[in-house]
């Protein structure tokens, strides 16, 4: 079926465009916000050729696979008559319509509906709305960040395999790796302006004054101002109280939520008129002046003890350390996943990838997919062998998907369901955990992690040892599944 054919079947079961509130999608879902979920025909939805499941959630999300949930979603979008995503004449997205929780009984294999249960029975809290405006917050940024990490990889390799081209500034090598550094460049080197137009969507405020924000952490007129403040340190910059780009992402997410109650505050009392003028101009004025003086000296703060923290923890010169934060931080992802904690790790991604020059927790989180897909070979074999058809069936469907990097149809649909190969998944994938971490290696951006987020690795020499990272972690997620899971426990599952 065609993008434009599903697209239309999946508008005509969700109620029609005038059941469609908004529409967006991430690396494998459409999510639709609708006025009224009792129109919503889920099992049609499930039934229809290309979808892959349907978790029902905040938000509807139609589980279509990487890549083709971009196209159907603009084609969805078009045929709604709607934009991605949907905002007021004054550029404030509308607030979210939440529709009721439906519950459906999990079964073995259909891990969509493991997972909807799962999500209806956790209680919503300040942290988890915390973390999921962090995620949407992101979300829309992740191929842009994949591409730029791509771009960067590239340009390190190609530097590497004409030295001396790249010496005297000419030659085919050279342009290329200029090139790529531009492509790369043009995205991660502006990141906080993206973050603060994307905070701003989130958050209800003007998306270009969101760029404002990220914008004016990145002046070099701050310099001028911490001088003349007595709060930049001449000798070693980076320890400035206040200089460019302190604070980093965490202090523009911050920046942009007050803006958006600043100009909220404003536009109820200013008359039309003056609005377009006067708005915009004390908004920008009063959250400026808060963000350059306060947030970012105290969101600097912040960073320092998270980039503190994990120096300790994760840059550490002791072998030891390493081994051990390495297999603790991939053995207990897979449950921080189950309950969304995973979405409040970007900040510290892109903190470390701001200080640091690299994100080493990435690929270390990333073994947690690994040693689950070393768990699923191993109950595919005993299920081959107590002939369980149904399982090998559900494994075999899985296991491509864990392979690239998506992991929750072996989430929701295998380990989790089964219990005690959850557990064994993780203790495996700490092994790869452990191995990364002590051979140091770094990303230039995060996204999919599995075979896919290979070349975002920084060096050539750390793609190496990330590939044999996941075979550790593939191969302990399976030799300690088949220790503690029996055939005979398999055999029991239909």
């Amino acid at each position: 079926m065609s993008e434009v054919k599903l697209a239309q079947e999946l508008l005509n079961l969700v109620g029609g465009k005038e059941n469609v509130r908004q529409a967006s999608h991430c690396m494998t879902r459409l999510r639709v916000d609708l006025f009224d979920r009792s129109k919503v025909n889920i099992d049609g939805i499930k039934a229809a050729g290309g979808v892959l499941g349907v978790v029902d959630d905040e938000t509807l999300q139609i589980v279509l696979g990487p890549g083709k949930a971009r196209k159907v979603c603009e084609d969805f979008a078009a045929l709604a008559a709607i934009d991605m995503p949907v905002e007021d004449l004054s550029g404030q997205v509308r607030e979210e319509i939440k529709g009721s929780d439906g519950k459906s009984r999990a079964k073995l294999g259909h891990w969509q509906e493991t997972k909807a249960e799962l999500k209806a029975g956790q209680k919503d809290n300040f942290l988890k709305r915390g973390l999921r405006t962090i995620a949407n917050i992101f979300i829309p940024m992740i191929p842009a960040v994949i591409a730029a990490g791509l771009f960067f990889g590239l340009s390190s390799l190609v530097a590497q395999l004409c030295p001396r081209q790249f010496e005297i500034k000419a030659g085919l090598g050279y342009v290329l790796t200029v090139l790529f550094q531009l492509f790369g460049s043009s995205f991660l080197g502006y990141f906080a302006i993206f973050t603060g137009v994307s905070a701003a969507q989130q958050f209800g405020a003007t998306p270009a004054m969101g760029g404002m924000i990220g914008a004016m952490s990145l002046g070099g007129q701050i310099i001028a101002l911490s001088t003349w403040l007595g709060l930049y340190n001449v000798d070693e910059p980076l320890k400035s109280i206040l200089t460019t780009g302190k604070g980093g992402i965490i202090g523009v997410i911050i920046g942009v939520w007050i803006l958006a109650k600043v100009e909220k505050f404003f536009r109820k009392r200013i008359p039309d008129v003056l609005d377009l003028i006067l708005t915009p101009l004390f908004t920008i004025f009063i959250t400026g002046t808060i963000f350059v003086f306060a947030i970012m000296p105290l969101a600097g703060l912040i960073s320092d003890g998270l980039v503190f923290v994990l120096s300790l923890l994760i840059n550490s010169a002791n072998p030891v350390i390493s081994v051990i934060s390495g297999y603790v931080l991939s053995a207990v992802f897979l449950p921080m996943v189950l309950l969304g904690l995973h979405h409040g790790l970007i900040p510290i991604y892109a903190v470390q990838l701001e200080q640091m020059g690299g994100v080493s927790l990435f690929p270390v989180l990333a073994m947690a997919g690994a040693g689950q897909v070393g768990a699923a070979i191993a109950i595919y074999l005993k299920a081959a062998k107590s002939r369980n058809l149904s399982l090998k069936k559900i494994i075999l469907g899985a296991l491509p998907a864990g392979l690239l990097g998506v992991g929750e149809p072996l989430i929701y649909g295998v380990t989790l369901p089964l219990g005690k190969p959850f557990i064994t998944a993780g203790l495996g994938a700490g092994f790869g955990g452990a191995f990364v971490m002590l051979m140091g290696v770094k990303a230039i951006a995060w996204g999919p992690s599995g075979l896919v987020a290979i070349p975002l690795m920084k060096t050539p020499a750390m793609m190496l040892y990330y590939f044999l990272g996941l075979l550790i972690a593939y191969t302990g997620g399976f030799i300690i599944t088949s220790l503690f899971i029996k055939e005979d426990d398999i055999a029991k599952i239909k």
